[in-house]
């Protein structure tokens, strides 16, 4: 069994702590009432908390399932598949991106797409992409009722019924969901190809050992077999009961003691090879510590690293592949300045299916420290009911509700709880609202290409050089299944400007997956969704401010960049 390996530098500082935090861990057993699923390690009532530890036991399920998944995706190869789309939101798509980026293309798969977004762009990217003759879609839904998923699956499966005809259309889909669903409901109804049952005991977040990461991984033609392996092996050495030698709860000591400390910013230097690991850890740590005032927020989509990433409240996390030296001139710079900064180095790709339990276990040893339930996510709810509120809105109007802008340009316009002025004043009077500990978050409902991605991180970096704040980036909608969590539930410390534009091109929604009509559009759903986000942030006492782009999107993004 290969050890894990934590290497820290500069956390001399914190030594004291983080003995008090691992004798604490012995004293009070903690690792094996993990094991045994005693919520109170965590809080003294069991409400979603004994019921979403199914995740300790996947790795071992995994083994007698994995080879089910390998054998229907030879057959579906053999039926002539080329393609295979993802459809689905947060927990059960992110797994399933990891593994399609990290891994790519594999001569014995599915070309691979995820399809997570409700901007109308991304839609028609991934209709342009695939012929939905040569096409399987996967709809991956824990509850089988997110609202984004949901109008994925109506919009495809329409689209199959015109192209295919009735006979053939569910032939090209299969279901991923716990057992009892509307969506396994649905999925017998239409007649899908495969529907398989997830475990109702292991929240989305904590999902990736588990049908829901990998059936897909089936479907791209990796090597399961070796995922699992290091996943078991993982667990393994996270039964362990002595926490410095247990690497799981050892990590999570030392980000809980840190956390603790004031250093709640964990900025992410990752192997160009493996760096989407991140967003499925920025997941699980952002929306499983994100809440009751506290919360730990990683920073994987940032400027590029510089002097102005340093700071007091930052914990550095370098993940790198045996051999890898990108990161070698930023960690010299991180261990001159005496910032804290934690290593592990992977033995080769498939090694991610140990970071996925480590992480888990990680985080489960986080909240114990921040006193936490790490398997909630009470503020999610919030920006989903604004939501809801403003598509009813369209419903009975036929509109969306007018809003005016505090201030505006040829190229912006800027919404938001200040008075009419000059738009860089606006501006200015918003960012000069930050304090130290602070940071900034600018959540794009925005079409997720690379372009896009491109301007965002020019704006990042402009933001971090101009405010010495830590700037991260994320997609709407994606992010209000993650990250949004915390931005709601911890203390109140972000600055967060929403950027949003008008569509070119919109797409229908059909009411059910065998309608044709609709007034709905993806347009409306991402519009009611940025709003929601917004209305829910304020009702937080949030500081926010949203941003429009007229006309064009990337001309709007590279003027605001400009003048920063």
């Amino acid at each position: 069994m290969r050890q894990a390996v934590i290497r820290t530098v500069n956390l001399e500082a914190f030594g004291v702590e983080i003995r008090k935090a691992l004798d604490d861990l012995k004293t009070s057993n903690i690792v094996s009432r993990i094991w045994k699923k005693d919520y109170t390690v965590w809080k003294d009532r069991d409400e979603e908390i004994s019921n979403r530890l199914g995740w300790l036991e996947s790795p071992e399920r995994a083994v007698e399932a994995f080879p089910q998944y390998e054998e229907f995706a030879r057959e579906v190869v053999r039926e002539g598949f080329q393609n295979a789309v993802l459809l689905g939101m947060g927990g059960s798509s992110l797994a399933p991106e990891v593994f399609s980026r990290v891994f790519g293309a594999v001569s014995r798969g599915l070309k691979f797409h995820v399809l997570d977004s409700t901007d109308p762009e991304a839609v028609l990217d991934i209709e342009n992409a695939c012929s939905l003759e040569k096409t399987l879609f996967v709809v991956s839904s824990k509850s089988g009722t997110t609202l984004e998923t949901r109008s994925f699956l109506n919009y495809f499966h329409y689209r199959a019924w015109e192209i295919l005809g009735r006979n053939r259309a569910g032939r090209h889909f299969i279901a991923i969901t716990d057992p009892g669903t509307a969506l396994e409901k649905i999925g017998r109804e239409l007649r899908f190809l495969k529907i398989f049952a997830g475990d109702a005991n292991i929240g989305g977040r904590f999902s990736a050992i588990s049908p829901f990461g990998l059936v897909p991984a089936a479907l791209i033609g990796l090597d399961i077999g070796k995922l699992v392996d290091y996943s078991r092996q993982a667990a393994r050495l996270c039964r362990n009961t002595i926490p410095s030698e247990n690497p799981g709860v050892y990590l999570g000591a030392l980000l809980g003691t840190l956390a603790l400390a004031g250093k709640d910013k964990l900025i992410f230097l990752l192997s160009p090879e493996i760096e989407n690991l991140g967003a499925w850890i920025e997941q699980l740590v952002a929306e499983s510590s994100g809440k009751e005032g506290k919360g730990i927020l990683p920073i994987v989509r940032s400027a590029p690293f510089s002097a102005d990433c340093l700071g007091a409240d930052r914990v550095f996390f370098d993940i790198k592949l045996a051999g890898d030296r990108t990161h070698e001139v930023s960690q010299r710079l991180i261990a001159q300045s005496e910032q804290p900064l934690i290593e592990m180095e992977l033995a080769d790709r498939c090694e991610i299916g140990s970071q996925f339990f480590f992480w888990e276990m990680a985080t489960a040893a986080v909240g114990y420290f921040l006193k936490i339930n790490p398997f909630d996510q009470p503020n999610v709810a919030a920006a989903k009911k604004k939501t809801e509120a403003v598509l009813r809105i369209f419903e009975e109007t036929g509109s969306l509700p007018q809003e005016t802008p505090c201030c505006e340009n040829e190229h912006l316009a800027f919404y938001g709880e200040f008075q009419a002025g000059k738009w860089g004043d606006v501006l200015g009077h918003f960012l000069d609202q930050a304090r130290g500990g602070d940071y900034i978050c600018l959540q794009a409902f925005l079409p997720p290409r690379a372009e896009i991605a491109a301007a965002l991180q020019n704006i990042a970096a402009k933001l971090q050089g101009r405010t010495k704040l830590p700037v991260t980036f994320d997609l709407g909608p994606r992010f209000l299944h993650s990250t949004g969590q915390l931005h709601k539930g911890d203390k109140g410390n972000g600055l967060f400007i929403q950027l949003t534009a008008d569509h070119g091109r919109d797409v229908s929604v059909p009411d059910s997956p065998t309608a044709s009509s609709s007034s709905l559009t993806f347009g409306i759903i991402e519009h009611a969704q940025a709003r929601g986000d917004f209305e829910a942030l304020k009702e937080k006492s949030r500081r926010i401010l949203r941003i429009r782009l007229r006309e064009n999107i990337l001309s709007g993004l590279r003027f605001l960049g400009s003048r920063l």
